[in-house]
């Protein structure tokens, strides 16, 4: 299978400045997410989506491909994913390039390791779904079995629209909420079904122990307490 990731870095970070080209411990940001993607096993091309003049230089002079500067309608806060991939993937198809799968890596969770990328794309390609996304299990007292939201009568009713709660925490199913670190997607579902889901998703627990995903300055403070202690 032909896999293509991209890493979507644009420059106007708000909850931490630059914190793309920001140094967290000797790197910046998106250097952790490079040096693990150039390693994979599976991974045929590796691409950069900015709009930043200073971010897609430095990824160049790592040697990693930035071969375009991302149109400003895609670069904004409030801009989604998805045409963000749909437009790496119109690009690379311009130049003749085709691939199977994208897989997205966010530069806000550094800590992921090559190991644990590849396990996610050995899965992936294993399992026939339409993608694959990295989750961590949900605390107990989250679980939406134990959550509620407000009925049309201004009262609480279980989000999950059952009409008695589970009164024990043995019984609650497993739930889990998408953290960030890794989606991989079929490129046919990004681009036909106009998705990065599509009908059937896989998933991957990503390690407790390494897990941060960074968006504000308390997230990168415990991301260098993270280094300091050893606990990547």
């Amino acid at each position: 299978m032909k896999i293509l990731a991209v890493i979507p870095a644009r420059g106007g970070s708000k909850g931490v400045p630059n914190k793309n080209i920001k140094k967290l411990g000797k790197k910046p940001l998106i250097q952790y997410t490079t040096d693990v993607a150039v390693l994979s096993k599976y991974i045929s091309k590796l691409i950069v989506s900015s709009d930043d003049d200073a971010i897609i230089a430095f990824v160049k002079s790592l040697g990693v491909a930035a071969p375009f500067k991302r149109p400003a309608k895609l670069a904004t806060d409030k801009a989604a994913t998805l045409p963000v991939i749909q437009h790496v993937l119109e690009f690379l198809m311009a130049q003749g390039e085709t691939f199977d799968a994208v897989c997205i890596l966010q530069p806000t969770s550094p800590f992921r390791t090559t190991t644990f990328l590849d396990a996610a794309l050995e899965q992936f390609m294993a399992s026939k779904t339409d993608s694959l996304v990295s989750v961590q299990e949900v605390p107990h007292e989250y679980n939406p079995h134990w959550t509620f939201k407000v009925n049309d009568k201004n009262q609480l009713s279980i989000a999950t629209g059952d009409e008695t709660i589970i009164s024990r925490r043995q019984d609650l199913p497993k739930a889990y909420h998408r953290d960030g670190s890794i989606y991989i997607t079929k490129t046919e579902v990004l681009l036909k079904q106009n998705s990065l889901y599509g009908n059937s998703i896989n998933y991957i627990e990503s390690p407790k122990s390494s897990y941060i995903n960074i968006d504000t300055m308390a997230d990168w403070e415990r991301a260098e307490e993270m280094i300091q202690n050893n606990l990547v």
